[in-house]
């Protein structure tokens, strides 16, 4: 953005989500002043950048969720939101694929996004040519559908590929085939150990799910139905110790899911959010 007068010897303006000052010479300074913190024009850019902030991250969870129900999304959306710097930067690089009137897509007729507009969607697809996707609608593919994930991986690296939404390169588990070594995935994220429940709802949060009731949880919707993945985390007061439950799935009437009934995305997300409690826990203290 352009600079604004602070007073008649100094400008500020905002550049990559820092508050900038200069000199009526041109000079920009390391620091804005001390005196001038609290001017309307510095206070005023600090308010447009924390905005920026939230409308950044805001971006990121609505893409992100679009992946993770692997979600039909009209075009006629992106090309509406791709002028927003925050949007582009949540949708860009992403793999797209357009998706029939039946609802089936092919990943062989998408690619890599970089452009929306009124003529359709600019990628970069799979043999490496920049082409047009004239279609109503796109998905974007949760990466355990992608069954050559790794050779779309490579090719991402090839092109300089940098995703703002972890896509090609988010942590996936795909659903074993027998209920034995279903149990041993369960088992290997249960009994994490946290001196404290707020340090684990804290933790779970922080990433994005949701904490109450003494449940961590994750709800995602996949073949057209509601599943939430829920861990128990310990409940009462928040500095109690505690040890994280196992991974279960439930129904939208609270019913619980069987692991041989869940979808691949499901499946998938409910472990990554119990890799991810697990991954916080701390060292149990051994007594002398």
């Amino acid at each position: 953005m352009g600079w604004v007068d602070v007073d008649e010897t100094y400008q500020v303006s905002l550049a990559g989500g820092k508050v900038l000052c200069r000199t009526g010479a041109g000079k920009v300074l390391k620091s804005v002043p001390a005196a001038l913190k609290e001017a309307p024009a510095v206070v005023q850019l600090r308010q447009v950048r924390e905005w920026l902030g939230r409308h950044d991250a805001a971006c990121l969870r609505e893409v992100g969720d679009w992946m993770i129900r692997s979600l039909p999304v009209p075009v006629a959306v992106l090309a509406a939101v791709w002028a927003d710097a925050s949007w582009q930067s949540a949708l860009r690089d992403l793999v797209v694929a357009p998706v029939d009137p039946d609802g089936a897509w092919r990943l062989a007729d998408g690619g890599f996004l970089r452009d929306a507009g009124a003529d359709g969607l600019g990628v970069v697809n799979l043999d490496g040519d920049s082409v047009r996707l004239a279609t109503a609608r796109v998905v974007i593919p949760h990466p355990v559908l992608l069954d050559d994930l790794d050779e779309l991986r490579e090719f991402a690296v090839d092109l300089g590929v940098s995703q703002g939404v972890l896509q090609l390169f988010r942590e996936m588990w795909r659903k074993p085939e027998g209920q034995d070594e279903r149990l041993a995935v369960v088992a290997a994220y249960e009994g994490g150990y946290y001196e404290q429940i707020r340090h684990v709802t804290t933790r779970a949060l922080s990433h994005g799910y949701t904490a109450r009731g003494g449940i961590v949880s994750q709800r995602i919707w996949e073949r057209g139905a509601i599943v939430d993945a829920t861990i128990w985390v310990g409940e009462g007061d928040p500095s109690m110790e505690t040890e994280i439950g196992a991974l279960r799935f439930v129904d939208r009437a609270g019913g619980a899911i069987d692991y041989a009934d869940l979808g691949p995305v499901a499946w998938s997300e409910g472990v990554r959010m119990a890799a991810t409690l697990h991954a916080g826990q701390a060292q149990r203290s051994v007594a002398a």
